[in-house]
């Protein structure tokens, strides 16, 4: 029966990612060219080859160089005859929408082989103006998920996550000296991966001296602007024998809608309704938690990585403090690896999808100095406020 599932019929056959700049001189097409023309040489694959294209958002200036790309852009800029277009929204089941999109596609046999790209350029707006963030895009009125928060003087989303941050220390006992174990660790790892935009070591002394940006969340607990692009093929699996990698198996997937709009908040911040994308994860499969060799966590605010790690069932609820202390457990040569290129806090701000590549770098060994040992099954998740999961398995 499992055999039947969508993505079961689907593989990753080639990635790529453009150089990570703070700014970069590449304006936002040229990044996205770059990623695509590595991910199709990656694949062995040509632009000819590729019947499907999407991404994740739509092309927006809100916040100002969150997704300036989009589809058609893409596909003219680069050549690209296809026959599906993918169209994803910031809602619903968040950064993972696009790559759910392209497998649907392609286990119902409109696309062979689908692009998947996610551009940013948030450095690059913020040098032309310090006003440009979420808030400041011009608009007389918030919308989305900001005109929840917005009118109660949350006016950063890190307003929200400090919430749930300080919800989890109270209900739990944990403290800033366990939560800033997640951005020591991915600096750490960050050293051995040469895109990498902070790679100058981290000490926990150093976090706990950071200054406060929202009670408690302090400036290392928050994941920072770049300009880069990453790409992904996902091909039909039964084309993967013809290509120059051995098929990443996207061995399940799990999602959960989000967004502060849709649904009744149960007033536990100690939860995200991530929980239903790791149920629905785990029902996909017959691995189990145990066999990960690694996790790509997302990590827009430090607090993500402990309710995430809960709603994926690597813990229980309330271990994921205890279990990342000290760092030991989520090191490179620890019992779950965790953000092993840095993620976004050390590694730069893809959205999610660095770290849907950096799975993909380590199922096919090839991350030299952050390479974790015999990979084999990493798990991934991303978004804070639409939830999405995949479980990648390596022949």
């Amino acid at each position: 029966m499992l055999d039947g599932l969508p993505e079961k019929q689907c593989c990753i056959t080639g990635v790529g990612q453009s150089e990570v700049g703070r700014p970069s001189p590449l304006n936002p097409i040229e990044l996205t060219i770059d990623a695509v023309t590595k991910a199709l040489d990656d694949a062995g694959l040509t632009l000819a080859d590729i019947d499907g294209i999407t991404n994740y958002p739509p092309k927006t200036d809100l916040g100002g160089g969150i997704s300036p790309v989009g589809v058609g852009e893409a596909m003219f800029a680069l050549g690209i005859d296809a026959k599906w277009i993918g169209s994803s929204t910031h809602e619903g089941p968040g950064h993972m929408s696009a790559i759910f999109q392209a497998v649907m596609a392609i286990a119902t046999g409109l696309c062979r082989h689908v692009l998947v790209f996610r551009t940013v350029a948030q450095a690059q707006a913020r040098v032309q103006s310090r006003g440009s963030t979420l808030l400041a895009s011009g608009h007389s009125r918030v919308a989305g998920n900001n005109a929840w928060t917005v009118p109660f003087h949350a006016v950063s989303p890190v307003n929200l996550w400090a919430l749930y941050a300080q919800a989890y220390f109270d209900k739990y006992g944990a403290g800033p000296e366990q939560l800033g174990w997640v951005a020591v660790n991915g600096r750490r790892n960050a050293a051995h991966n040469p895109n990498a935009i902070y790679t100058k070591p981290l000490t926990i002394e150093d976090y706990l001296a950071s200054r406060m940006i929202s009670t408690p969340l302090r400036l290392y607990d928050c994941d920072t602007h770049i300009d880069g692009a990453t790409a992904l093929i996902i091909s039909a699996r039964d084309t993967a024998k013809d290509l120059r990698n051995p098929p990443i198996h996207i061995e399940a997937m799990g999602m959960a809608l989000g967004g502060l709009g849709q649904g009744i908040h149960t007033g536990d911040f100690t939860t995200l309704p991530a929980t239903r994308a790791g149920e629905m994860l785990w029902q996909r499969t017959d691995l189990k938690p145990r066999d990960v060799s690694c996790a790509q966590i997302y990590d827009g605010f430090s607090i993500h990585t402990w309710l995430w790690l809960e709603a994926l069932q690597m813990v229980k609820p309330g271990e994921a403090a205890a279990f990342m202390d000290g760092g030991t457990r989520i090191a490179l040569d620890g019992e779950l690896p965790m953000n092993t290129g840095g993620g976004q806090l050390s590694g730069g701000r893809f959205h999610g999808y660095g770290h849907t590549f950096e799975a993909c770098t380590q199922l096919w060994g090839r991350g030299g100095g952050r390479q974790v040992k015999d990979a084999k099954v990493s798990v991934v998740c991303n978004g804070g406020y639409g939830y999405g999961a995949l479980l990648l398995r390596a022949d």
